[in-house]
């Protein structure tokens, strides 16, 4: 049982708990508590210092807002738009109550009648904003990664492939999402035409701006990790006729998903971190548009949300590595990754 749970731990990424358990079964007492020092402790120690010196010198910072907010007073924003948050969804609970009501009178009046569901339209809460970006950044990194994998493999298996799309990897690798933007938010406009869109306009730039940034590294990882597979593999294939397609989905991409899972995991990083910056210029209505926007707003309280903001964009990239992390070692059944 006790070897069981490390297990789980290890794979899902809360290893950090595995001293706890040795300990809880009587596993060296004394070695088992140094490990929980080192492995939870410390971290501990390193957030309550990182706290205690924020608070202390957050009001020597003088700003055209106020003062820098402290911890308490991030504390207090984030609770503010968790409340309004709520509210909002009361407000939504209340219209679609009020709107059933009116059709289910008007149907009593008269069964034949015809009755109308309008959606809410209130505004978007930052929990709300949280969801788009999220969903906005999945759908680039996921179309980055269709695009990536398959032209990674490719250009692993052929040399001469490799060498004619390097040169133009390393041009547009390094190309930043500020200059990106301006390109795509032209080419969606002249091209993106519909009276009535399946998603907004900039929701796709967003997207497609994910996308362009963010493939790059897995387009690498996968062809020098396709590349670096012991030849004599692929030779068996050839000679027991294994079918190409068969080829790469029982061999190469197989013994290449370690590496092509690490750059996966950097890739939905560098997409998490140009969201913030596109979504902020293409007004998509996530965590970059409330940034902005509450920057643009400069009321007392703007300096605190933004605060709430940033932590918030870094704890959910530190979310989306461990998920990546966690499926990794899921996959391909590689527990020593991340270390």
């Amino acid at each position: 049982m006790k070897t069981k749970l490390i297990n789980y731990l290890e794979m899902t990424g809360f290893s950090w708990l595995c001293p706890v358990v040795r300990l809880c079964s009587g596993e060296s007492p004394r070695e088992q508590v140094n490990e929980i020092i080192n492995v939870i402790g410390l971290p501990l120690i390193a957030i309550a210092a990182f706290l205690f010196i924020w608070a202390g010198t957050a009001s020597q910072v003088k700003t055209s807002l106020g003062d820098l907010p402290g911890p308490s007073q991030v504390w207090e924003q984030a609770q503010g738009l968790w409340q309004e948050h709520q509210a909002e969804r009361e407000k939504e609970e209340e219209f679609y109550q009020r709107q059933e009501e009116r059709n289910a009178k008007k149907l009593e009046a008269n069964p034949d009648a015809e009755i109308k569901m309008r959606e809410y339209t209130g505004r978007a809460t930052f929990v709300d904003q949280i969801w788009t970006s999220l969903v906005t950044v999945f759908t680039g990194f996921l179309v980055g990664a269709l695009i990536a994998i398959p032209m990674g493999v490719a250009c692993g298996l052929s040399q001469k492939l490799y060498t004619a799309i390097s040169p133009l990897v390393q041009v547009f690798k390094p190309v930043s999402p500020l200059a990106w933007l301006p390109i795509v938010t032209m080419v969606v406009s002249a091209v993106y035409i519909s009276d009535d869109p399946m998603f907004e306009k900039s929701f796709v730039t967003s997207a497609i701006t994910v996308t362009l940034c963010s493939l790059w590294p897995t387009l690498i990882n996968t062809a020098v990790a396709v590349a670096s597979i012991d030849k004599d593999w692929i030779n068996v294939g050839r000679v027991i006729r294994l079918h190409w397609i068969t080829q790469v989905f029982k061999i190469a991409i197989p013994a290449a998903l370690p590496m092509i899972f690490t750059g996966l995991r950097i890739s939905l990083g560098i997409g998490w971190m140009v969201l913030i910056a596109a979504e902020m210029l293409a007004q998509n209505p996530g965590l970059g548009k409330f940034v902005w926007d509450e920057f643009q707003n400069g009321s007392s309280d703007s300096l605190g949300r933004i605060m709430v903001a940033v932590l918030t964009i870094g704890l959910i990239g530190f979310l989306l590595d461990w998920m990546m992390l966690t499926l990794q070692k899921v996959l391909s059944h590689d527990k020593n990754a991340g270390r």
